[in-house]
């Protein structure tokens, strides 16, 4: 009664790779092929499995790998659109600054108009007539009223008599001896200049003060300055 336990339990006590070989070849036998061929055939699919387990990526990585992608496509499409939204912005703001300076470049020869009518009366002459005065008066009310237009849009004007010469803003056109005035002093203004904002609009024509040995100064001198922009 004993025996058949005891050969029970010796069979459990193998060790699993007796079992497994025992299996193999007990599956060859009954297919009738070699065991140790069944055997090398296991061992050469569990390696080419074991291989593909290793080429075969992670998935969660891959998956990783793509959303990170995805981020830094999505965080450089976002920055894209506020650099493009911030220039829409600028040239918007630029537009409305700037939208007028054509006109009122068209309209300083008016104001210029307006005061050589009034510089081409003399005082004595408007009080011996009183309706003379009384039309010059009109024409410097509308002289003033188109300044307060100007200046409502930002536009202003620049009359640099006393300044040193600014190549931003003046244009000299002439030396003039003035022992009183520093050499390169605006010491005579032909024709006021105009600025829109921070643009120059139109440049003041001036004389300057040569001084004693001092060549003419270049009437094409560089906008190197950072005062006044110069696109208006």
């Amino acid at each position: 009664m004993n025996e058949p336990e005891n050969i029970e339990n010796s069979d459990q006590d193998k060790p699993e790779a007796a079992q497994m070989d025992a299996e193999i070849a007990a599956t060859a036998e009954a297919v009738e092929i070699d065991p140790a061929d069944a055997a090398a055939d296991a061992d050469e699919a569990a390696e080419a499995a074991a291989a593909e387990d290793v080429a075969e990526p992670n998935e969660l990585e891959t998956a990783l790998s793509e959303v990170a992608d995805l981020k830094d496509k999505l965080l450089r499409a976002m920055a894209e659109t506020e650099n493009i939204k911030r220039r829409g912005e600028r040239d918007k703001a630029d537009l409305r600054k700037y939208a007028v300076a054509d006109f009122a470049r068209d309209m300083l020869a008016v104001s210029d108009n307006l005061q050589r009518a009034l510089s081409a009366v003399d005082d004595a002459a408007r009080e011996g007539n009183a309706e003379l005065a009384q039309l010059l008066e009109g024409v410097d009310l509308t002289r003033r009223e188109l300044q307060g237009h100007f200046e409502k849009h930002g536009i202003k004007e620049v009359n640099p008599l006393g300044e040193k010469l600014d190549p931003n803003l003046h244009q000299a056109v002439v030396q003039m001896d003035d022992p009183e005035a520093p050499q390169g002093t605006v010491v005579q203004v032909m024709q006021p200049g105009y600025v829109i904002h921070d643009r120059l609009l139109r440049a003041a024509m001036v004389g300057v003060a040569k001084g004693p040995g001092t060549p003419k100064p270049a009437d094409d001198a560089p906008n190197g300055g950072h005062n006044v922009d110069t696109q208006a």
